[in-house]
């Protein structure tokens, strides 16, 4: 991605950390060490764990006090809270508040933030780089640290926000008028039986996406279906990049990680839209990878997960000059979750 040369008012620089709480810390301690990240830190004064893969990185917090604590008590197993990079946390704090954001002042962590999509906090992190650091100033390393092989995930490209039918435009508009994200994609999409729309936004340092999803009609759609469980609006699935998707879902072999099932008619045609493709075909279709194209010679493959906690999932992507959403993969896909709710009674 490139830096939206525009507009980049609060000077942000990417994805600092994204924070997970739970109940069952463990589960999602387990879900971790399937997907292949290290853990390595703890927080120097609470009960928070650091793991890191590449340039993704996860706060495991299990305290049972403060911010993610009710977060946890409000939603079940959750997002709480990101932290954002950015030149200087201070002033992207004032300027975000300036530009109409909501200053949170009862917070885990010490560093200047704001609310974000469903009551969530967004922390403004300018301690980034080398020693100067929230990875060494904060945190400590731990006396048994787990380190493993990662499995090929290398950095978050997009997280995707699930809003209550008619606030998909505030949402949008609050990441454009409050951080400068400009929006590139617009989805009308129709299953089966239910339907969605969908923004696809794309951050002022072209680092990472932001899709904002509502559900249409039926109120047993996918969208409101999350709403329901997760009681509320927020962070539906992020995306892990991958440089080898192929290699990736063969070192998820044996995991706890489960992914959804695609059609089999689904790769009768799809080399026929698709055919440059340079990894196994065979074992694109025994993975149940998705592919996509958004021109001649480029391309994207796509897997995602069944719900992971409580609502939230995870997509695995591996890009080859395509910077689109897999937008030929969405009625696919879209009918393989409504499968899902209709195996699990929703629909």
């Amino acid at each position: 991605m490139t830096e939206n040369v525009q507009e980049n008012p609060l000077k942000l620089r990417g994805i600092s950390f994204t924070e997970f709480c739970s109940e069952d810390t463990k589960f999602m301690h387990d879900v971790f060490m399937d997907f292949g990240f290290s853990k390595i830190k703890k927080h120097k004064g609470k009960d928070i764990t650091y793991y890191k893969q590449n340039d993704i990185h996860f706060l495991l917090n299990a305290e049972k006090k403060g911010f993610s604590a009710e977060f946890t008590k409000a939603h079940g197993p959750a997002i709480s809270s990101m932290g954002w990079k950015v030149d200087d946390a201070e002033f992207a704090k004032a300027e975000a508040v300036k530009r109409g954001a909501k200053p949170a002042e009862e917070t885990d962590f010490p560093y200047p933030a704001i609310y974000g999509i469903g009551d969530s906090l967004i922390y403004f992190i300018d301690q980034h780089e080398g020693e100067n650091s929230i990875w060494n100033s904060a945190f400590e390393d731990l006396d048994d640290p787990i380190i493993q092989e990662d499995k090929g995930f290398i950095e978050i490209d997009h997280l995707t926000n699930n809003v209550y039918k008619g606030t998909m435009e505030t949402w949008s508009n609050f990441y454009k008028q409050v951080f400068g994200f400009e929006e590139i994609r617009y989805f009308d999409i129709k299953g089966v039986k239910t339907a969605l729309l969908s923004y696809a936004l794309q951050s002022p340092c072209g680092t990472f996406c932001i899709p904002i999803n509502e559900g249409k009609d039926d109120n047993n759609n996918q969208i409101d279906e999350y709403l329901d469980i997760y009681d509320g609006p927020g962070v539906q699935h992020l995306a892990f990049r991958t440089r080898d998707l192929v290699a990736s879902c063969d070192a998820l072999k044996g995991s706890y990680i489960e992914t959804l099932d695609i059609i089999p008619e689904y790769y009768d045609t799809i080399w026929e839209r698709v055919p440059w493709v340079k990894e196994d075909k065979e074992k694109i279709k025994q993975h149940q990878i998705l592919v996509d194209s958004q021109a001649d010679n480029t391309y994207l493959l796509q897997i995602f997960t069944k719900n992971l906690f409580g609502p939230i999932f995870i997509e695995m992507i591996q890009r080859e000059n395509d910077r689109g959403f897999g937008e030929g993969n969405f009625q696919a896909l879209f009918e393989s979750i409504e499968r899902d709710q209709e195996k699990r009674g929703v629909i």
